[in-house]
């Protein structure tokens, strides 16, 4: 049996928000509140209030890395209802009988 496009991005959404969560909290587990000799930057420690205000503990890579499964995560949000839509569009254009609408009631007068 054939897997449904709206089944797969349904898979894909839940996929990419358990992704998401998980990169989220490897980054928060591997920020130090140790100074960073090279860049100078006090990474607050963890699941500290200062995250959501200071973004000073997530490298680059992290953040771009973050900023793809957000957005790819994101598309399929979109794309799943209208793929649904557009198969039970498709659906009921199959469904529909060939000669036509006909009133209930009228078919035989």
């Amino acid at each position: 049996m054939k897997k449904r496009l709206s089944s797969i991005l349904r898979s894909m959404v839940l996929g990419g928000l358990i992704a998401t969560g998980v990169a989220r909290v490897l980054i928060l587990f591997s920020a130090s509140p140790v100074p960073d000799p090279a860049s100078g930057r006090t990474e607050p420690s963890l699941f500290a209030p200062a995250i959501s205000s200071n973004w000073d503990y997530i490298t680059p890579a992290q953040t771009w890395l973050l900023i793809m499964l957000t957005g790819v995560t994101l598309i399929c949000v979109v794309a799943w209802p209208i793929a649904a839509w557009m198969e039970r569009r498709a659906d009921a254009d199959s469904l529909r009988p060939a000669s036509g609408r006909h009133i209930f009631g009228r078919q035989d007068r």
